[in-house]
């Protein structure tokens, strides 16, 4: 028996509930009350009275859920109602082929819910469940509502997540806390970014960008974030919050006398913002101010982010171990049994802070371990500290598909299970969630799986759960992902999939479309495009859910994308040879390739750069308001910032994606204006002119067509276009 069943079985031996058989049904008809029978009712309203949920106590500190009953009378047992519903999500996809997921969802379930059959039961084997990334708020949805959010959180839960990453609110905090250090309400509002560039505010990346944002903005911002803190807490998750380390509005220290501070110099183009020296009395008092206040805002909690002098802070003359003592001693009056969330990314956290510091009281969320080879051993890296094996499978919201499977199931296990092992826990950070549903679903599965995960074994039965019942050619083109897509290891230095050529700044060696992506495919292009005729396929039942009308559109639209880097190629050759019909004949056919993911990205409401737009205008109170918005939203996924940080931090197009609205408007404009002038530059026999890509970019982000905020044309008749025209 594994140690894992031991453990559940012991940690639910006590429960009242559980007769001889294990399996007691609940009352048929009677919910249970709690957050896990609130969230279900939410997420299956037709069946969530056919399941009742009860809480068990912990055993040697560790989560557990127990999942039992006949049809229609479903009982799970779990540690908290997130626990639980992770128990029940566990059910769904094992005994009901159901799911839900953040991108695409499989529901359609018969009138009773099907027997739990044996006991389904499962011990967490790490106690941190970590979600999000710094930049989520940016490149996900910065502009999202609380229906967005509820649904969000709902997700974690069934994923087993207990820990969640939430900035929002946060400005607020800040304005509070520096209206009481002698600022004036307008000059605080000036540099707090728009809110699509506050994560990187938050890192003490930049400031002002997108500003000012308005008191109002500031209300409503603060009442969402009330909303989704209560409801983690409600479901027993801990919400993470920013903690105080030192980033103050410029002049601090001529308003304060005595005050340290050091300039950080730039990030990307950016200024960043100045550093309180956290020896001093100043940030003391700063720093009570800021958690009292988040603390009236928003309440307490168990665990909070904070990275010193992150992508290239400077600490001056500050002793980085005495700072870091500082820092953890303002956490620790605040909060005293917090624990201290660090990134590990880059040189982050440096080895002075963690000698500094309670390590016993950290958590290094690590960024890489799947991203580099040279990462083999946390535990003499960082000193013994606990760490929390992550992934990040995405940067800035590219919708190129795929992770590095592979590391997680060879590395998660061997490492946990290690002699003076520190890794306790996994932490889901894409620089943008809402992808890779089998991603998300397999990353979270390594916290609650016995053992190594078995690849092919996990790939075989997804394609069950995601569309509700086997199918050979939906088993046929899993396969081609799983070797493929998600078959790339950590080997060549990536974690994340290429992204495609279309969203990229015009150039005929052109080879990424954001600056630090990969250079070039990481899989068999050829081989993933047996993907999308199995599973256009897949049986006609099993082609309802919105689940198999994502992943349809996911890999027609990555075929797409990968024929960018064969075509590209070709159009350079005819230019070279001054081949004037071949080279228009080929720029013709990449144009009609972009025409066609524009219809096909149309289909989905995930992809469409309107709804990205409105969501941004409906938070502003005024015309003007609206606008800021709106240009805080769309820059940052096409030129980012201004000039210096576009061109010169080489920002522009780092959270490119293909999305209806930008590879019809802006990369289609590009690649139009690119093409004309290499064209009339072969016609004429001289060198093609310059283009200010800058200048081009800046100007269609702030006067553009207005592009639909609801999905048009169907999925399948578009993808079934695109299979015939590879």
């Amino acid at each position: 028996m594994h140690i894992a069943r031991r453990t559940i079985l012991g940690a639910l031996a006590g429960s009242a509930a559980l007769g001889a058989t294990g399996t007691v049904p609940a009352a048929a008809g009677t919910p249970s009350g709690g957050a896990a029978a609130e969230a279900l009712a939410r997420l299956l309203p037709r069946h969530h009275q056919q399941v009742t949920f009860r809480t068990v106590p912990r055993r040697g500190g560790a989560d557990a859920f127990r999942v039992s009953g006949t049809a229609g009378r479903i009982l799970v047992e779990g540690t908290t109602p997130a626990v639980q519903l992770t128990g029940f999500h566990r059910y769904l996809r094992e005994r009901a082929h159901a799911h839900f997921s953040w991108a695409g969802e499989r529901t359609d379930l018969p009138a009773a819910l099907p027997a739990a059959g044996r006991a389904l039961a499962a011990t967490a084997n790490v106690r941190h469940r970590f979600a999000l990334n710094d930049t989520n708020d940016g490149y996900t949805g910065p502009y999202r509502d609380w229906d967005y959010w509820e649904r969000e959180i709902d997700v974690l839960a069934l994923h087993g997540f207990n820990e969640v990453l939430v900035y929002a609110g946060a400005d607020a905090v800040y304005r509070r806390t520096f209206v009481e250090h002698g600022y004036s309400d307008a000059e605080v509002r000036a540099w707090v970014p728009g809110p699509a560039h506050q994560p990187w505010w938050l890192m003490q990346n930049m400031s002002a960008f997108g500003g000012p944002v308005s008191r109002t903005l500031l209300d409503r911002r603060t009442a969402l974030a009330r909303r989704i803190v209560r409801r983690l807490r409600e479901l027993g998750m801990t919400p993470v919050l920013p903690g105080y380390y030192g980033t103050v509005p410029p002049g601090f220290a001529d308003r304060h006398d005595g005050a340290r501070t050091v300039p950080q110099g730039d990030w990307a183009g950016f200024p960043r913002p100045d550093w309180l020296d956290p020896r001093t009395p100043h940030f003391t008092r700063v720093a009570r101010t800021f958690y009292r206040v988040q603390r009236e805002l928003l309440g307490a909690t168990s665990m909070y982010k904070m990275d010193l002098l992150h992508e290239g802070g400077t600490p001056g003359p500050v002793p980085v171990g005495a700072a870091a003592r500082a820092v953890e001693k303002a956490l620790r009056t605040a909060h005293p049994d917090a624990v201290w969330a660090v990134l590990g990314w880059q040189n982050n956290p440096r080895r002075e802070i963690l000698d500094a510091a309670d390590r016993s009281r950290m958590l290094i969320l690590d960024g890489i371990p799947d991203h580099y080879p040279h990462v083999t051993d946390r535990e003499k890296d960082w000193a013994g500290t606990p760490y929390a094996f992550g992934t990040i499978w995405n940067f800035g919201g590219h919708t190129a598909l795929g992770a590095n499977t592979r590391d997680w199931a060879s590395l998660y296990h061997r490492w946990r299970t290690k002699r003076g092992s520190a890794l306790s826990g996994i932490a889901l950070m894409p620089e943008s969630a809402d992808n890779n549903p089998a991603g998300l679903a397999l990353f979270s599965d390594l916290a609650w799986t016995d053992g190594p995960v078995d690849l092919e074994d996990w790939f075989a039965r997804w394609p069950v759960q995601r569309y509700g019942a086997a199918d050979r050619s939906a088993s046929r083109a899993w396969d081609v992902l799983r070797r493929t897509a998600y078959g790339t290891t950590r080997a060549d230095g990536w974690s994340e999939a290429a992204d495609g050529l279309f969203g990229a700044r015009p150039d005929l060696a052109v080879n990424r479309g954001g600056a630090w992506s990969p250079r070039k495919l990481r899989y068999d292009a050829e081989e993933f495009e047996d993907a999308l005729p199995a599973l256009l396929a897949v049986a006609p039942a099993l082609r309802r859910s919105s689940a198999y009308r994502y992943d349809l559109l996911d890999v027609a639209r990555q075929c797409l994308a990968n024929r960018s880097r064969v075509t590209l190629p070709r159009i350079k050759a005819a230019y070279e040879a001054e081949d004037a019909p071949r080279f228009r004949e080929l720029t013709r056919s990449w144009l009609d390739l972009m025409d066609l993911m524009e219809e096909l990205v149309a289909t989905d409401e995930r992809h469409l750069l309107g709804r990205w737009v409105a969501e941004a205008r409906a938070w502003g109170a005024t015309p003007a308001e609206r606008d800021r918005l709106e240009h805080d939203a769309v820059s940052l996924l096409t030129v980012w910032g201004p000039r210096p940080s576009a061109d010169g931090g080489k920002l522009h197009d780092y959270a490119n994606r293909e999305w209806s609205g930008l590879v019809g408007g802006l990369y289609r404009l590009r690649w139009t204006t690119y093409f004309a002038e290499l064209e009339a530059a072969l016609g004429a026999g001289r060198k093609p002119k310059p283009v200010d890509w800058f200048a081009l970019e800046d100007g269609w982000t702030r006067r553009r067509p207005a592009y639909p905020a609801k999905p048009r044309g169907d999925v399948v008749e578009v993808a079934r276009r695109v299979a015939e025209r590879l």
